[in-house]
């Protein structure tokens, strides 16, 4: 008779038994506070038709203050909805709108021509509390209003990436980008008194080092190209700790620059302020090492360290919080040793690591996600853009 050693028995036991849980990022009850989620009277989804308490797709949150100002883009309805104070009941209608006549209307550029109150697609929101910045995706453009919009349709005060306010090509119209051209800007960020922006299909993150005084002013440094004209694919490269292929998201926190790099799979990390074009990133998050770049690391389940095309990250306490939007769920990475293939610690909106679906593969509940593009947080307070539920989310932290 074959004798199996005490020891093998406990290791073979050890790998069959499930993973131990991962502590909730967010509380495990659910969100504090649903937008837009509404339901016809048989109980399925009700048509999504514009108003003013009504989402589409939103894909950008921001937040003034805890009190508010509380910023929302409502990017499949092509604007930007405003409430006053943050809300504190679900489905709490918005106060103000930007982009549109009124809040039962819908359209690209308000069905006419591009405008300083016009919008086609915005996607990321950043606010210091005093300057808005809004990402004009689809009129390639980023929009900034010098002080907080307080009336309905406030014309913004600063374009850039465009000539005017009447512009809305990509590149201005030419096959070259250039120091005062945008492509497909899904990002903005306000920090530490400079703007970056997420210049997406230019696959680059442009850097003003002040807040731009005058439309059409060129950004003063690039990530992600060696130049200011160059726009190819990873640096015309293969992966590396220079280029990117799908910029989305930029964060900065604890003198460290964090770029959510979506179609790598991976997020990128400074571990200081770069001092020239085309700095290459200390390490990466979500990968390996800088050549590698499949969604989840080559395997259909997620886990601890991979990714699949994360769109967005903000900073909570010492927590890199990542929309991981591929998997549908938020995962923490703690940033106290932060260092090249990082292992998440804290996870929401799946029950463990290994699993992936969207809303877990059920109907939408409090506590599930469906390709959340957008996060950010205030004293606390968590804000998801909860993109394929048609929905926002108010969420406490669980730390």
């Amino acid at each position: 008779m074959m004798r199996v050693s005490l020891t093998s028995s406990i290791q073979r036991a050890a790998a069959l038994a499930p993973a131990p849980a991962p502590l909730p990022l967010l509380n495990p009850v659910g969100a504090r506070i649903v937008l837009g989620d509404h339901l016809a009277a048989d109980g399925l989804p009700a048509p999504l038709l514009p108003s003013r308490a009504t989402l589409f797709g939103p894909r950008g949150v921001a937040f003034a203050s805890r009190q508010g100002p509380f910023f929302v883009a409502d990017t499949g309805h092509h604007r930007l909805l405003v409430w006053r104070t943050v809300p504190n009941t679900d489905n709490s209608p918005a106060d103000l709108l930007i982009g549109q006549p009124d809040f039962n209307v819908e359209g690209r550029n308000a069905g006419g021509n591009v405008g300083p109150a016009t919008l086609n697609m915005p996607s990321g929101i950043a606010t210091d509390g005093r300057v808005l910045a809004v990402a004009d995706a689809w009129n390639h453009r980023i929009l900034i209003w010098c002080s907080l919009p307080e009336v309905n349709n406030q014309p913004a005060d600063i374009v850039l990436g465009q000539a005017d306010f009447s512009g809305g090509l990509a590149n201005r119209g030419s096959s070259n980008a250039g120091p005062h051209t945008l492509n497909w800007c899904y990002g903005v960020t306000i920090a530490e008194g400079r703007l970056f922006v997420a210049d997406t299909g230019n696959r680059r993150v442009l850097i003003w080092n002040t807040l731009p005084g005058e439309n059409g002013q060129p950004a003063d440094m690039v990530l992600g190209q060696a130049g200011m004209t160059i726009h190819d694919d990873n640096a015309g490269a293969e992966a590396s700790a220079v280029g990117m292929r799908w910029p989305h998201a930029i964060v900065v926190a604890n003198g460290r620059i964090f770029v959510a790099d979506a179609g790598n799979s991976r997020i990128m990390v400074w571990n200081g302020f770069p001092n020239a074009d085309g700095a290459p990133a200390s390490f990466v998050i979500g990968q390996a090492g800088f050549e590698a770049v499949d969604h989840n690391r080559a395997a259909y389940e997620p886990s601890a360290h991979a990714l699949q095309m994360p769109y967005g990250i903000t900073v909570h306490d010492d927590m890199l919080v990542c929309a991981d939007t591929g998997n549908s769920r938020l995962v923490g990475f703690p940033l106290p040793g932060l260092a090249m293939d990082a292992a998440a610690t804290t996870l929401t909106g799946q029950r463990r690591f290994s699993d992936k679906g969207d809303n877990r593969w059920r109907f939408a509940a409090r506590d599930s996600l469906c390709w959340p593009f957008a996060v950010t947080v205030c004293d606390g307070l968590v804000a998801v853009a909860d993109t394929g539920n048609n929905r926002v989310l108010l969420w406490e932290a669980a730390v």
